[in-house]
């Protein structure tokens, strides 16, 4: 487990690199605007459950704020 999930609460085990990118867009961010690395981790953010898909298909947003 790491210290991340332990301190944030996330349903899911995330890396350093995963918790950056969290901090970094707590709430949402446009697919189009991220650098090639950003989107792979956002992707995968999106597999393990911390960030949805907005119904623009072109944002991921946190998964509190799904609808």
């Amino acid at each position: 487990m790491k210290i991340a999930q332990l301190l944030n609460g996330y349903n899911s085990l995330v890396s350093n690199e995963e918790n950056r990118f969290i901090k970094r867009y707590p709430t949402e961010a446009n697919l189009s605007s991220l650098m090639e690395r950003d989107h792979w981790v956002a992707q995968n953010l999106v597999r393990k459950g911390v960030y949805g898909i907005s119904n623009e298909d072109n944002d991921i947003i946190t998964r509190s704020n799904t609808q």
